[in-house]
């Protein structure tokens, strides 16, 4: 048996700009290359935003549904926690994919998701809390999963769903949240270490981490999936963007590339005196010319007295916009000014949205106020967001009232 597995292709991200169309050309090609698996699985944040348009559903269900046309064996043995009637006979039709949502794609728990919305539509088996037993030719796998929550409950949550092997299954673990001491954001610090993760797992695979690997941590076999597109601009993701496929019994791990997906390269440049500003920056990029579609590359310009700067990379990038993607940072060198900006690069590198960054300032604003820790700020900040101000003021009256 061999199965595919895939993580964060946030569709959507990126619209309306020249690279709209790599989260779905990339999650496409990551498809095509599972086709020869006997399941697909995908650990989290399908979607870019929690509420995506309909247009990035419909491609979504374009892509997601290719592996429902082709031949499979697989079939269900049982299901554990999970209502055998909440899978659609449609999904087993073809190759089953199995996912969680992500960090993007959460909602509160009263609403449907997106991702619960493909399963609605027989396109996945989505898991939460939750697992699903399959079997082809007499082997059987375990598949359990924990949907991405908010890091400060996630370790609560997942110490309180205490997922267990299954005895006589190739038992897999899914996760989509910070892991010490793999972190993602260090605005979030993670409630969950490599010591806190169930014993007795063949794997546990964890999305939300955009850059991949492969680790061991006393007999706890952990795989970072990395995700199939460029979100964060950070110089890890400088590693090549690709599935991972597990071979049973076999037991082997190992990784596939997605050959058509942009490259991507960051660069820390500082500005000397022996050579102009635009022949440094002209015999870096150009050292990267060549690939099938033009390369992002990100520049960390680093000097003292970078006013002119914008206007150089002005003309550079418009000399270039047909070869190459720039994009640059600056950083003066000069202790004020780094101090000033200190919150808005960590929230850069962090790759912190809008919604994450709000919701931090909200939870911040709340302690601050000796609002209860188990205060919903999530939602919270959702129905700020949507302009439910009766609801949120409820929210608030609840933990009053608690």
């Amino acid at each position: 048996m061999k199965i595919s597995v895939f993580s964060d292709l946030h569709f959507g991200i990126n619209a309306n700009t020249i690279l709209e169309n790599d989260c779905f050309e990339n999650a496409e090609e990551a498809i095509e290359k599972s086709l020869d698996s006997d399941i697909i699985i995908i650990c989290g944040d399908i979607f870019d935003s929690r509420y995506p348009k309909p247009d990035t559903i419909a491609k979504a269900t374009r892509i997601l549904s290719k592996p429902m046309f082709k031949k499979s064996d697989v079939k269900i043995m049982s299901t554990i926690g999970k209502k055998i009637e909440k899978i659609y006979e449609r999904s087993m039709n073809g190759i089953p994919v199995v996912a969680i949502h992500g960090t993007h794609d959460r909602l509160t728990k009263d609403q449907i998701n997106a991702v619960q919305l493909l399963e609605t539509a027989g396109i996945l088996i989505h898991l939460h809390l939750n697992g699903i037993i399959l079997e082809k030719d007499g082997i059987k796998v375990a598949i359990q999963g924990m949907s991405g929550v908010p890091e400060r409950y996630a370790g609560q949550i997942l110490e309180e769903w205490s997922p267990k092997p299954i005895e006589g299954c190739y038992n897999i673990l899914l996760l989509h949240q910070s892991i010490d001491p793999f972190v993602y954001s260090p605005q979030e610090p993670p409630t969950i270490s490599v010591d806190s993760l169930p014993e007795g797992f063949d794997l546990i695979i964890n999305g939300h981490i955009h850059t991949s690997t492969l680790e061991t941590f006393d007999n706890k076999k952990i795989l970072l999936t990395g995700s199939t597109i460029i979100t964060q601009l950070k110089k890890d993701e400088e590693k090549p963007k690709g599935i991972w496929k597990i071979d049973i019994p076999k037991k082997n791990v190992y990784f596939e590339e997605l050959v058509k997906a942009r490259k991507f390269f960051y660069e820390e440049i500082k500005i000397n005196k022996e050579m102009t500003f635009k022949d440094q920056i002209k015999q870096l990029i150009l050292h990267h010319s060549g690939e099938i579609k033009p390369p992002i590359i990100r520049l960390k310009i680093i000097g003292k007295n970078l006013s002119n700067v914008d206007k150089e990379m002005k003309i550079i990038q418009d000399e270039f916009k047909d070869e190459f993607i720039i994009k640059y940072s600056k950083h003066e060198e000069a202790e004020q000014i780094m101090k000033k900006t200190d919150y808005l690069r960590k929230a850069r590198e962090g790759s912190l949205s809008i919604d994450e960054m709000g919701t931090k300032i909200l939870l911040d604003n709340l302690e601050s106020l000796n609002f209860s820790k188990k205060i919903d700020s999530v939602r919270l900040f959702e129905e700020l967001n949507e302009g439910n101000i009766e609801i949120a003021e409820k929210v608030l009256m609840d933990d009053l009232n608690d």
